[in-house]
C-alpha cells in the first residue's frame, strides 16, 4: 500500500515566524532566568520578598526580553522574502558575481574607454 501523500504548506507568515521567536525567546529567557536567579538567591539570599517572588522576578525578565528581541529578530530575518522580484534579482546578481580588481592605470583606461564610446554615441 503506498504511503499517503504529503501535504504541501507554504512558508510561515511573518506573524507566525514572529510568534515562534517570541516563543523560543521565552523558553530561553525563562531559563536563564531561573539559572542567574537561583545564582542570585543562592548567593546574596531570597531578599525581603522571599525567594520565588525574586526567582519568579528574574525568570520574568528575563524572559520578556528575550521574547521581544527574538520576536523581533526573526521579523527581520523573515523580511528577505518580501522584496520586489527586480531587487531579488539584484540583489542574486551581485551576491554571485565574480568580483574584478584592476589596478588604478587599467580602471582608468576602462574609464577612458567608456567615456570616449559615450562621446561618440552622443554625437552620433
Amino acid at each position: 500500500m503506498p504511503p499517503p501523500p504529503q501535504q504541501q504548506y507554504g512558508q510561515p507568515t511573518v506573524w507566525q515566524k514572529r510568534t515562534m521567536g517570541a516563543m523560543m525567546g521565552g523558553g530561553v529567557g525563562l531559563t536563564i532566568g531561573f539559572i542567574f536567579g537561583s545564582y542570585s538567591i543562592i548567593r546574596g539570599g531570597a531578599g525581603p520578598r522571599g525567594a520565588m517572588a525574586t526567582l519568579s522576578q528574574y525568570m520574568l525578565s528575563s524572559a520578556a526580553t528575550f521574547s521581544f528581541f527574538l520576536a523581533i529578530g526573526s521579523v527581520i530575518r523573515s523580511d528577505s522574502h518580501l522584496l520586489p522580484p527586480h531587487m531579488e534579482a539584484l540583489a542574486l546578481q551581485s551576491r554571485f558575481a565574480p568580483q574584478t580588481l584592476h589596478s588604478k592605470i587599467v580602471g582608468s583606461r576602462i574609464v577612458r574607454e567608456l567615456w570616449e564610446a559615450e562621446m561618440k554615441r552622443h554625437k552620433a
